[in-house]
């Protein structure tokens, strides 16, 4: 259980950078009503990206860096940068999806390449944090937030 919940959250967010690239294809072959569909898409797999994340940082636990003490200081440095860029990310699609929905398209056209680019590198990442988590070296001591509160 303590791998397949960060198997099934990263699948869901590089499913979301997938539909936004598939997205922004619509919209540049002028094919507005699938770029729309496409990109809500997009947006609902990244809620439950977020979803699943929260919830299983609540009640399971984020794993710590299982790997050499060597790189974990650069991992640390790299999750770090990891999280401000998630958190930039999911700000900048809150306000490109708003812009959108208000049918501001001007402000939402200038806006969506970025947004677009910084989800994709954000995508990448976070891919890389769960290679380095799960795949490459065994996961550190995981502790959920219910238990470091309760001490359950």
């Amino acid at each position: 259980m303590h791998t397949i919940l960060p198997t099934i959250s990263t699948s869901f967010i590089v499913l979301s950078a997938i539909l936004v690239a598939i997205g922004w294809r619509f919209i540049v072959t002028k094919n507005r009503a699938a770029h729309e569909r496409t990109m809500v898409w997009a947006a609902i797999a990244a809620v439950i990206f977020f979803i699943i994340y929260v919830s299983r940082t609540i009640f399971v636990g984020n794993t710590s860096f299982g790997g050499p003490e060597a790189l974990k200081l650069p991992y640390q440095i790299f999750l770090f940068s990891h999280i401000i860029l998630a958190l930039v990310a999911a700000i900048l699609g809150l306000v490109t999806l708003y812009r959108a929905w208000k049918k501001q398209f001007e402000k939402h056209r200038k806006l969506g390449p970025t947004t677009a680019v910084v989800w994709f590198v954000t995508a990448i990442t976070g891919v890389t944090v769960y290679v380095l988590l799960y795949i490459l070296y065994p996961g550190g001591k995981t502790v959920s937030v219910v238990e470091k509160l309760f001490g359950w």
